[in-house]
C-alpha cells in the first residue's frame, strides 16, 4: 500500500515518540486538562474510545465548508462528497464504506435521527442539507458497533450535531460567490421571562453551480428554539422547516468526456445528458427534550414528530433500456417520522468499585408513501412500484461503566432491537406482507491508564443494519418479473478495535486506531431498480491515525490518516470502497485581526470492480478561509475552495451505460467531476 508523497511527509514530521492518543470516561477520575482548549473535548479520560471524539463550535468555524454536509467532515477519516444536485443528500466515505447517502453512518440533529430507513432513494438516506452550520455547538462522534445508545446504520459509525440553545449576539451574514452562489443567513436569541429564552435563525440560498445547465438551486430554511430551565433542570422545544428545489447533473461516462463532442457538440465535463433531473425536497419537524438531575441520578426525555418529502429525478444510464424517451426515472418519498428517546444515567458502587449505570429506550415509528417510476422530463411515464409501508423500530439498551483501579475501568453494555413492518404493494401485491426480526447485541470495552497522560483501549461488540422493508417482503422483481428472495430484516456484524491515546508530548494530542469489522451480508435495497441486490458477507480492516498540535495560543495543526482494506468473503473487492483517506488542516486564531486556515483533503483510489480492473481515480484538493476581523462586531471572510484548481472528481463509478445514438450498451467509468476552483465572500455582522 502507497501513501501519497504529502501524506507520507506530514506522517514522517507528525510522528513522535508515545504521539498516538486515547479517548475514556472515566466514573470518578480526576479532571483532565484538555489538549486543544476550545476546540475538542478529546483529552485523556474523556473518551471510551480513540476513535471516538466531541468537536466544539470554534472549530467548525475555523474552516470552510461547501455544502452544509462536509461539517462530518471534521470527523476524522471522513470524505464529504456530491455525485448530484446541491438538493440531493450527500456521498459519504469512512472505514472502507462507500457510505452511499449514508448507510452505515447514523446521524443525529439535535436528537432527531437523519437517516431514513425504507427511503425512495436507497436505505439510510441521510440528508444533511438542512443542517445551519452557525448554530452547531458540538459534533460527538463514535466510530464502530462498540456503543450500546447508538443502534441502526451505526456500522461505520455515528455522529450527534448539537445546536445552541442561545446565541450571545443576533447575527446577519451575507454570503457572495461565483456560480451565482447567494446565501443570506440571521439569528438571535432573546429571553422571553425569567429562565425562558427564544432563538431564531433562518437561511435563503441560491446557486448555479459550474454546470452548463445550470443547478438553479434555491434553498429556503428556518429554526427557532424555546427554552428554559438550568443544566440540572430544564428543556427545549424545536420547531425546523426546510425547501429545496434543484436541477442536478448526474454523472456522465468518461468516454464521452474523452470525445469531447456528443451529436456534432462539444460536451465537456459540466455537461449534462438530461437537462431534466434534479428534484424538489422538503421537511418540517417539531421536536422537545427535557432533563433533570437529581439524587437519584440524571433523566433525559425527548420527542420529535417529523413530516419529509422528495421527489427525485434522476438519469445514469441515459437510453440504455428506453431508448425512445430515455432512462430518466422518478423516486418518491413521503413520510410521518414519530419518535421518543428515555435515558436514565445513575452513579453507584458494584461490590467495592465505583459504577455508572446508563439505561435507555428508543422508539421509532414511520408511516411511508414511497414510489418508483419511469419518467421523462419529470413526468411519469410508467409506474414500477408503488407501496404504503409502516414500520417501528424499538431498541433497548444499558451499559455500566465499572473503575476498578484509578488506571483501569470497563464498560459493559447491551443492546436488544426489534423492527417490524407491514408493507402495503400497492401496484403488485404479491411483494407486500410483514416482517419482522429481533437481535441481541453485547458490546465491551476496556480502559487503562499507561501514563497520567496515555490510555490504551480495546472495543468490541456486534451491531446491525437494517434491510429495506420491501426487500424482506418481495416476492417479484417490479421490472423483470422474475422471483426473488426476500432479504432479512436485520443483518448482524461484529467488530473489534484497538487503541492508543497520549498527550505525553506538551500540546500535541495525538490517536491511532486498529480496526476490524465482519458483516453477515453486503444487502441492499436499490432504489433505482426497485429490488434488492445480494452479495456476500464482507470483511473491512484499518489503520486511523490523528493528531491535534497546537505549539502556539493562536495555531492549530492537525492531521488525519486513515488506511482500510475491504473484500468480500470470497476475496473479492467491494466496488467503491476507498482504501485511504486524508485531511491535513493548519488554522491561525485572532492574529493581529487575522484568522486564517488552509485544508488539504485527499480521496484516495478504490476499486471499482470485484475483480479490481478498473479503480477511481484519487482526489486532492485545497481549500482556504481567511477572515478580517472589523472590530468587535464584523468580520470579512475569503473562502476559495478547490484553491489550484484541480481537475479531480467526486465520485466515479463503473457500470453499463448506452448513449443515444449508440447501437449497444458500453461498460465505462463514469464520473461527477468536483467543482473547479471558486470564491465566496462573506460579511457578517453582529449587534
Amino acid at each position: 500500500m502507497r501513501l501519497h508523497p504529502l501524506a507520507l511527509a506530514t506522517l514522517a514530521a507528525c510522528t513522535c515518540p508515545a504521539a498516538f492518543a486515547n479517548h475514556g470516561g472515566p466514573v470518578t477520575g480526576a479532571p483532565q486538562t484538555v489538549m486543544v482548549q476550545g476546540h475538542y473535548d478529546n483529552a485523556v479520560g474523556t473518551q471510551d474510545a480513540a476513535s471516538a471524539g466531541t468537536i466544539r463550535r470554534e472549530l467548525l468555524q475555523s474552516r470552510p465548508a461547501q455544502r452544509p454536509g462536509e461539517v462530518l467532515e471534521f470527523v476524522p477519516g471522513v470524505i464529504v462528497t456530491q455525485h448530484s444536485g446541491d438538493g440531493k443528500a450527500n456521498q459519504y466515505f469512512l472505514r472502507g464504506f462507500n457510505l452511499d447517502h449514508g448507510t452505515d453512518f447514523a446521524t443525529r440533529i439535535n436528537g432527531m435521527p437523519v437517516n431514513m430507513p425504507t427511503h425512495g432513494h436507497g436505505q439510510g438516506y441521510s440528508d444533511l442539507n438542512w443542517l445551519l452550520p452557525e448554530l452547531v455547538e458540538r459534533v460527538e462522534y463514535r466510530k464502530g458497533p462498540y456503543f450500546a445508545a447508538v443502534g441502526d446504520f451505526a456500522a461505520a459509525g455515528s455522529a450527534d450535531i448539537q445546536y445552541l440553545a442561545t446565541l450571545a449576539r443576533p447575527f446577519a451574514q451575507l454570503t457572495l460567490g461565483e456560480n451565482a452562489y447567494r446565501r443570506g443567513v440571521a439569528g438571535g436569541s432573546m429571553a422571553l421571562a425569567e429562565g425562558i429564552t427564544l432563538l431564531g435563525a433562518v437561511e435563503a440560498a441560491s446557486a448555479d453551480g459550474p454546470w452548463t445547465v445550470p443547478q438553479n438551486l434555491r434553498k429556503l430554511n428556518g429554526v427557532f428554539t424555546l427554552s428554559g430551565g438550568t443544566r440540572a433542570q430544564g428543556w427545549h422545544l424545536t420547531a425546523m422547516g426546510y425547501s429545496a428545489r434543484w436541477t442536478a447533473t448526474d454523472q456522465v461516462p468518461q468516454r464521452l468526456i474523452d470525445a469531447g463532442r456528443f451529436n456534432g457538440r462539444p460536451f465537456g465535463r459540466f455537461d449534462s445528458l438530461d437537462p431534466t433531473t434534479g428534484g424538489d425536497s422538503h421537511r418540517s419537524s417539531l421536536s422537545g427534550e427535557w432533563h433533570k438531575d437529581g439524587p437519584a441520578g440524571r433523566t433525559n426525555l425527548s420527542a420529535y414528530a417529523i413530516r419529509y418529502d422528495l421527489d427525485l429525478n434522476s438519469n445514469f444510464s441515459y437510453a440504455l433500456e428506453r431508448p425512445d424517451d430515455g432512462d430518466q426515472f422518478k423516486q418518491t418519498d413521503q413520510r410521518t417520522v414519530l419518535g421518543f428517546d428515555a435515558e436514565h444515567i445513575v452513579n453507584h458502587d458494584l461490590g467495592a468499585f465505583p459504577a455508572r449505570t446508563l439505561a435507555g429506550m428508543q422508539l421509532r415509528h414511520d408511516r411511508i408513501r414511497v414510489g418508483l417510476y419511469d419518467s421523462a422530463a419529470r413526468r411519469i411515464t410508467a409506474t414500477v412500484r408503488e407501496d404504503r409501508v409502516r414500520q417501528t423500530q424499538l431498541g433497548l439498551f444499558a451499559q455500566t461503566s465499572v473503575e476498578f483501579t484509578p488506571e483501569f475501568r470497563a464498560v459493559f453494555g447491551l443492546r436488544a432491537d426489534r423492527l417490524q413492518a407491514d408493507v402495503d404493494a400497492l401496484t403488485l401485491p404479491a411483494n407486500g406482507g410483514r416482517g419482522s426480526d429481533s437481535l441481541v447485541s453485547p458490546k465491551l470495552t476496556l480502559v487503562y491508564a499507561l501514563t497520567p497522560k496515555t490510555e490504551v483501549f480495546l472495543n468490541t461488540g456486534r451491531g446491525f443494519h437494517s434491510n429495506d422493508a420491501r426487500g424482506f417482503t418481495a416476492r417479484i422483481d417490479p421490472k423483470t418479473g422474475d422471483a426473488v428472495d426476500p432479504v432479512p430484516p436485520l443483518v448482524a456484524l461484529s467488530g473489534a478495535e484497538v487503541g492508543l491515546r497520549t498527550e505525553a508530548i506538551p500540546r500535541l494530542q495525538s490517536s491511532i486506531s486498529v480496526w476490524g469489522l465482519r458483516s453477515a451480508s453486503e444487502l441492499v435495497y436499490i432504489g433505482d431498480a426497485g429490488a434488492t441486490e445480494a452479495s456476500l458477507g464482507s470483511r473491512r480492516r484499518g489503520v486511523e491515525f490523528s493528531n491535534r498540535w497546537q505549539p502556539l495560543p493562536w495555531f492549530l495543526f492537525d492531521a488525519d490518516i486513515a488506511f482500510s482494506h475491504a473484500r468480500l468473503k470470497d476475496g473479492s473487492r467491494i466496488p467503491n470502497s476507498v482504501d485511504r483517506v486524508a485531511s491535513l488542516a493548519g488554522t491561525v486564531k485572532d492574529l493581529a485581526g487575522w484568522t486564517g486556515s488552509l485544508q488539504w483533503r485527499y480521496l484516495g483510489s478504490g476499486a471499482l470492480t470485484e475483480d479490481n480492473s478498473v479503480r477511481s481515480l484519487p482526489s486532492s484538493t485545497f481549500n482556504l478561509r481567511v477572515t478580517r476581523h472589523l472590530g468587535k462586531q464584523a468580520a470579512l471572510t475569503l473562502d476559495v475552495f478547490n484553491l489550484f484548481d484541480r481537475e479531480v472528481n467526486d465520485i466515479q463509478y463503473f457500470y453499463e451505460s448506452q448513449l443515444p445514438g449508440e447501437s449497444q450498451a458500453v461498460a465505462d467509468r463514469h464520473v461527477h467531476p468536483a467543482e473547479p476552483r471558486n470564491l465566496r465572500l462573506t460579511l457578517q455582522m453582529s449587534f
